[in-house]
């Protein structure tokens, strides 16, 4: 049996797809995950799946927003290629507040405009808010439109990519797991693994994601809904089948137990406090994730030439706002290291910090 050119150790979204676009650039690939091919066991299944660069624009620096600029480019092209459809909108954030917190929509709106040049940030009346949301009549005086933005339908994707690795016949290890000691046969590793690799890359840490999905048949949102609030952010997002996914964006804590009480009265209070309607909506799940970060929340590549170790880790919260743009950049530079496995690297032509930061993090 010939070798693989690149093994992908964890499965997640970005060993998913990473392995997805390897394999049509011709490589030989073979994918280990310690999960099964549905992916319900994945960070990626407890989340929004939300490509919102504007949004993020205010807490994200600019190079992290051109990213996610370009993997929302990326997103309507990829999802095209599978074989299964996954459900995809981009019609915009609308970003909502209560009276009360006026002052936290003008301090959003004011630092988008300083941090990012492109945004298209539209401020909406009543009646306007009302014409985009029919959902939101007479709830809010005012909102801020977002338009351009889109969210992926997470849990249609993770199998839909697997659906994709099956046609292209790259070899699949579902339900294995690989530890620290452990070298799969290839060319090259790559170490996809997120939280679970933090044995090895001892800055990652975890941030909590916590989310409840809600089946609401007749409550159908056009766009993203985020509520502003001071001391934290709430969005909500539709899904095929009646089903609406309410979620808060990021917990400092490594902690992956069951959602608390509190966590729970907090993200129903308020989708509740957004769609009253929402009162009747049945519960379907209450979850929680713990998504890998590094200290500056950016993600980071890092090469070890014996054994072979290429590691791309830290996406944070920015999941499916920065997979494409990441894949796509440790795509242009897996040519270089199967020919010449001693070769440094250098900085990232596309995303300057994504390489730059290499050597420093190699020391650690």
């Amino acid at each position: 049996m010939t070798e693989p050119d690149v093994a992908i150790v964890g499965g997640g979204l970005l060993g998913r797809l990473l392995a997805w676009r390897a394999a049509l650039s011709g490589l030989r690939v073979a994918l280990y995950d310690a999960n099964d091919r549905l992916g319900n066991e994945a960070t990626a299944w407890v989340a929004g799946g939300m490509v919102t660069p504007q949004a993020e624009a205010v807490d994200a620096d600019p190079e992290l927003v051109s990213m996610g600029r370009r993997s929302l480019a990326l997103w309507p092209e990829w999802l095209r290629a599978l074989p299964t459809p996954v459900h995809f909108s981009d019609r915009g954030t609308l970003l909502v507040w209560q009276r009360a917190d006026g002052g936290e929509a003008r301090r959003f709106e004011s630092l988008l405009k300083a941090r990012d040049s492109q945004a298209t940030c539209q401020h909406l009346d009543a009646e306007q808010l009302a014409a985009r949301e029919p959902l939101l009549e007479n709830r809010f005086r005012e909102a801020l439109y977002l338009p351009g933005e889109a969210h992926v339908d997470n849990r249609q994707l993770l199998p839909a990519l697997a659906d994709a690795l099956d046609v292209l016949g790259v070899e699949c290890h579902w339900n294995r797991r690989v530890e620290d000691a452990e070298r799969p046969q290839a060319r090259l590793v790559i170490d996809c693994r997120g939280k679970s690799a933090q044995s090895r890359w001892k800055q990652l840490r975890g941030v909590r994601g916590e989310i409840v999905r809600l089946h609401a048949p007749g409550i159908e949102l056009h766009h993203m809904i985020r509520l502003l609030h001071p001391r934290y952010s709430i969005y909500l997002i539709s899904r095929p089948g009646g089903n609406l996914v309410v979620g808060a964006t990021a917990i400092e804590s490594d902690d992956c137990s069951p959602v608390s009480v509190r966590g729970a009265l907090e993200l129903l209070s308020a989708a509740y406090a957004v769609l009253p309607d929402l009162g009747e909506a049945r519960i379907l799940e209450l979850d929680c994730d713990c998504r890998p970060a590094l200290p500056d929340n950016r993600p980071a590549i890092r090469y070890t030439p014996e054994p072979r170790l290429l590691e791309v880790n830290g996406l944070y919260r920015h999941g499916f706002l920065l997979s494409p743009a990441v894949v796509e950049e440790v795509l242009a530079i897996l040519p270089r290291l199967l020919e010449h496995p001693d070769y440094p690297l250098e900085a990232s032509s596309r995303w300057p910090s994504l390489g730059a930061r290499e050597e420093v993090l190699a020391c650690h």
